[in-house]
């Protein structure tokens, strides 16, 4: 991608590999499971064109980032203190945050760690509640074993197996991607796209995004001094989802949305957007679209 600068920055013990491109205020993009930098590239793009300098990392474990052995070293806090070890490489005190998927969840423990260090929140696909509205008494995937039962994907997350990217993501998010079969890739997955999504996990794996979900009991102990407490009322947060996430279409989660109980938790919640005909990867599936609700809602402040 045309103007794109990558280079390696040592944080919190790890080399992590960062794209960049554009000067101007820092609008950080925290990517999700199974992705990479890489799904940020048409917001890249955009944000820098427009007076941003626009950075994405590969978080711990995926791409060209490095990604230790142990399961404990990618609990809650040694993945925030990545991104902020990352923020302070940048030269800033304070970012524009956009984040999707486990990008998401770690873009809200950011909030809820260290609220200085972001300006604005812009959340893709995952709300405040489903990993931080925290249950005292009933461990996170042993509430979801009770609610979905056990062949549910966090649940299955926890045994050690392999997957394919390819298959896991047709089966998991219904895009219906076959490796064998290119000519079937959705509109908004070329084979160019393909080939580097494959040529990363290939080297890779997905042992250190599996990580993640492996370590969400453990998350639940260490995070039981932040029971309760919401997102602070000086973040300023736009949410954007698809009509067709299966986040957004589960059980109790429109509810919670539109019904009030997102915006108790986050106080400044400015807007909700649900984007038509969109499944989980709207930063995507519908690229312009999402670069435009980013650029509109940040350039506010």
């Amino acid at each position: 991608m045309e103007g794109i600068v990558h280079r390696m920055v040592e944080v919190n013990g790890i080399n992590m590999h960062v794209a960049e491109k554009g000067d101007g205020p820092v609008v950080l993009f925290l990517h999700g499971f199974p992705d990479l930098w890489y799904s940020w590239r048409h917001q890249i793009l955009s944000l820098s064109s427009r007076g941003y300098r626009a950075v994405a990392p590969d978080l711990r474990g995926y791409g060209d980032t490095d990604a230790p052995s142990s399961i404990s070293s990618y609990m809650c806090f040694h993945l925030v203190g990545d991104i902020v070890a990352l923020i302070d490489s940048l030269g800033v005190d304070q970012v524009f945050l956009v984040a999707h998927d486990w990008g998401a969840i770690l873009g809200w423990y950011l909030c809820l760690f260290r609220p200085e260090r972001v300006r604005v929140y812009v959340c893709l696909s995952v709300p405040f509640r489903p990993f931080l509205g925290r249950n005292p008494k009933v461990r996170t995937v042993d509430a979801f074993h009770a609610l979905y039962g056990d062949d549910y994907y966090i649940c299955r997350f926890q045994v050690f197996i392999s997957f394919h990217l390819l298959l896991l993501v047709g089966r998991e998010y219904g895009t219906g991607i076959n490796p064998n079969t290119p000519e079937n890739l959705p509109s908004w997955l070329t084979e160019e796209d393909l080939a580097y999504y494959v040529s990363k996990f290939g080297k890779t794996g997905f042992t250190g995004g599996l990580n993640y979900y492996r370590n969400l009991n453990l998350d639940w102990e260490l995070t039981s001094p932040w029971n309760g407490v919401g997102i602070s009322d000086k973040i300023p947060v736009r949410f954007i989802t698809g009509d067709l996430d299966l986040v957004y279409t589960s059980a109790g989660m429109k509810e919670y949305i539109h019904g009030g109980g997102f915006k108790k938790d986050v106080p400044c919640l400015e807007e909700v957007f649900v984007q038509k005909g969109v499944a989980h990867f709207n930063n995507q599936e519908a690229a312009e679209d999402t670069s435009n609700l980013i650029y509109d809602f940040i350039s506010k402040f």
